[in-house]
């Protein structure tokens, strides 16, 4: 089999590659491992698909790209959130923009996206199922790709798109990484981001499942002992430790992760101060003075959180209100506004919604894409090293790697047949 441009992976970052390339009149080829394409997006942002983030200016942008974000301010300036917008809105897809700047279709289901990106690609490209495992080149240059099934796919262009590490169920199990390396490409270390967070306080355990809202986080480097992230929003206990928005952001943050290293003070009561909380506290007292203490805080609290604040506050369950001394006010006052939680590790990386590491970008050619190792070799999303926060940056990054990959790739194969036309 013979194409000019053959795209591994239809995820985001595939598909967009290989619907840019065949509208600009390159022969393209799609190899995806999977049944059905982008199976991956369909399940972001809780199945709705938080699709970019609706930020104006590429300082914004590549300020929300922890990871590299330097090497890709060429291809977020060629194709912006903006770009990304009006691709799906010209689509089809109506799109709003919620909290933090999150852009979602209308209709909260990722199918449409889905079916928006796919539809795009499959207009001018070909698809077949297949798994890449062998990535053929002769002289230094890229020439075909050998499938698990012994078939040769011989390409002029290749542009490997096949995703990171996490949810492997969705395909994304690092075949790319092993093809990169066949090229002599090096790959950075592998490891989860945006990830929940195991706890080292058994307390997690017995509060799983309470979700917190309007909660504020600080997240302290013990070594340094700076504040490394904050935030306000929405968390989550689980029997491991803890998870939701706040958590998986603050968990990129999280470098030379080792057990112990990073504490998390979570302030249950974020709107009021020290002094505005003791009050409030003193209020629910004097309305319960007779009360055990572990009876007076059911107005202030969630009801699964009650006994752990308790039993951290050192006072006695059985103890009346009005027995309470002002040290323990202020003790407990403090507790509320740092509840500490110590953190041990990272969930493994099939559980993070993106993989940290990946194709070592001074290798990658930031203009195109193109390997600067192998010609005729690109990368595309996932895959490269970059990765971002939380809010729909890492869905950017796919969408403009690709678009730019797929751009390149198209424009060299033209490059190529007007030199040969011209021999």
């Amino acid at each position: 089999m013979k194409t000019s441009l053959l795209v591994v992976g239809a995820g985001a970052a595939g598909l967009m590659a290989a619907g840019s390339a065949s509208h600009e009149g390159a022969e393209t080829l799609v190899l995806e491992r999977c049944e059905r394409p982008a199976r991956k997006l369909m399940i972001t942002g809780k199945g709705r698909c938080n699709v970019t983030n609706n930020c104006r200016s590429l300082q914004e942008l590549t300020a929300n790209v922890p990871r590299n974000g330097r090497f890709l301010y060429g291809a977020f300036s060629r194709f912006m959130p903006s770009d990304v917008m009006d691709f799906f809105e010209s689509r089809g897809v109506a799109l709003k923009t919620e909290r933090g700047n999150r852009v979602f279709p209308v209709s909260d289901n990722a199918a449409d996206i889905v079916d928006a990106l796919a539809g795009y690609a499959k207009e001018r490209a070909r698809f077949i199922n297949g798994r890449a495992v062998k990535l053929i080149t002769e002289n230094g240059k890229t020439v075909g790709i050998e499938t698990e099934s012994g078939e040769i796919i011989y390409a002029d262009k290749i542009i490997i798109a096949t995703g990171g590490l996490s949810y492997p169920g969705t395909g994304s199990t690092g075949d790319g990484y092993e093809l990169a390396r066949q090229a002599g490409h090096r790959i950075t270390e592998l490891l989860p981001s945006l990830v929940p967070l195991e706890i080292h306080e058994g307390f997690c355990s017995d509060l799983m499942g309470l979700s917190l809202k309007n909660t504020a986080i600080k997240v302290i480097d013990t070594e340094s002992g700076k504040t490394v992230y904050t935030d306000f929003g929405e968390m989550l206990f689980t029997h491991f430790g803890v998870s939701g928005p706040m958590i998986l952001s603050a968990s990129a943050h999280m470098r030379n992760m080792k057990s112990g290293r990073y504490k998390i003070l979570i302030d249950l009561k974020p709107a009021l101060t020290p002094e505005q909380l003791d009050a409030r506290i003193l209020r629910d007292f004097s309305e319960n003075t007779n009360k055990n203490f572990i009876n007076a805080l059911n107005a202030l609290l969630p009801k699964k959180l009650v006994p752990v604040i308790v039993r951290l506050s050192g006072i006695g369950l059985s103890t009346k209100v009005n027995q309470i001394t002002k040290e323990q006010r202020r003790r407990l006052v403090q507790l509320l506004k740092e509840l500490g939680v110590t953190v041990t590790g990272f969930r493994p990386v099939a559980e993070a919604i993106v993989t940290s590491g990946g194709v070592d970008v001074s290798q990658i050619n930031p203009k195109t894409m193109e390997s600067k190792l192998c010609e005729g070799l690109y990368f595309a999303g996932e895959v490269i090293d970059a990765d971002a926060y939380t809010g729909g940056f890492n869905l950017q990054i796919a969408f403009s790697t690709g678009r730019l990959a797929g751009l390149s790739a198209a424009e060299k194969i033209k490059e190529e047949r007007r030199a040969d036309y011209e021999r």
